[in-house]
């Protein structure tokens, strides 16, 4: 995340998030802005919340969890490090924290709480104010290495492995549809339920979207992923890429198509479409160099298997030595049999 960049200004959901069970299921962080509804239940790394966030399952953080004021939980808060509860938070579950547990006042935690380290009654600063305060001062004293450090640490210690889920402000998402007013990214290798809503979109390689997508502006859809809903934008492009599948219609100003993409619905294009053969995600992986480097590596994986087949011993060849063998022990057996016939004969 660039210093300086407003985190929050956009719904990203990296590769590999699934929907599992009405859960939310990633191996990073999750940071959601205030006012924002998650229907969801939510299992991640570390969950960090703003102030007024609605959450209508359980929350499983491994790592540290973060709940601004008045922030709502439906279920169980579990956390595997520290938590920090802001004032007026409310739990209808119970609070289980393996390390130290910061809480502020009027706390409403209906079936208890119990935390394994050092509990500190008081009201912690909201964790997005204190961030960015933080952030500020070391800016504005030229600090830009211990600021990256900051946001590295908050992120986990393997922070590049795995990118969080960000949820702007006042969004609402759930199993009907996800709803943001700003721009949207997915991942590659996804799995998600319900019908997304953005200022623009664009969709990685290889995901499933049970629903449909929806933008002011343009929508691009990545090589081998399936919609199984509409694609709509009122007034951008659509791009589709190869192998991809939209099981529905697709509408927009222009709509360009990959020649091995598959639409089972009907294409409204307002100022006409095309097919093409380009690379839809400006990614480097997606480039014709990295293609072309595929390719070669297929190629010689081929050259490799053949050379392989090459060497082994041939069908026939095996079936020569052991009708060889067999005719030899035949003409044995014989020979000793008109001995054994001579002898008896004298």
């Amino acid at each position: 995340m660039p210093i300086g960049s407003d985190p929050l200004s956009e719904l990203a959901i990296p590769d590999g998030t699934t929907v599992e069970e009405h859960d939310l299921v990633t191996d990073g962080d999750v940071i959601i802005g205030g006012q924002s509804t998650v229907e969801f239940g939510v299992r991640g790394r570390s969950v960090i919340a703003d102030e007024r966030v609605r959450f209508g399952g359980h929350i499983e953080a491994e790592g540290d969890c973060r709940l601004d004021m008045w922030c709502d939980v439906e279920d169980n808060v579990l956390v595997g490090e520290d938590a920090y509860i802001g004032e007026r938070v409310h739990i209808g579950g119970e609070l289980r924290v393996a390390g130290d547990l910061d809480i502020g006042d009027d706390v409403d935690i209906e079936n208890g709480f119990e935390a394994n380290g050092w509990i500190v009654i008081r009201n912690p600063m909201p964790t997005i104010v204190f961030l960015f305060v933080y952030l500020s001062q070391l800016l504005r004293i030229g600090e830009d290495e211990a600021a990256r450090d900051l946001v590295d640490e908050m992120l986990g210690d393997d922070a590049d492995d795995h990118d969080p889920i960000l949820v702007p402000r006042g969004a609402s998402v759930s199993d009907d549809a996800w709803r943001v007013s700003t721009p949207a990214t997915i991942g590659d290798d996804c799995r998600l339920h319900g019908n997304i809503r953005a200022e623009s979109l664009e969709v990685g390689r290889d995901n499933v979207v049970f629903g449909s997508l929806r933008a002011r502006e343009d929508v691009v859809v990545g090589k081998g992923t399936e919609i199984k809903g509409d694609v709509t934008t009122r007034n951008g492009d659509v791009r589709v890429g190869p192998g991809a599948k939209v099981w529905g219609d697709i509408s927009a100003k222009t709509v360009e198509l990959h020649e091995n993409a598959t639409v089972d619905g009907k294409i409204r294009a307002r100022e006409g479409m095309r097919m093409h053969t380009e690379e839809v995600l400006d990614r480097p992986d997606e480039s014709a160099a990295a293609m072309a480097e595929m390719a070669e590596e297929l190629e010689s994986d081929s050259d490799t298997a053949a050379e392989t087949d090459a060497d082994a011993p041939e069908d026939g060849d095996a079936d020569d030595s052991g009708d060889d063998s067999a005719d030899e022990t035949e003409a044995a057996a014989d020979a000793s049999d008109r001995e054994d016939t001579a002898e008896a004969s004298d």
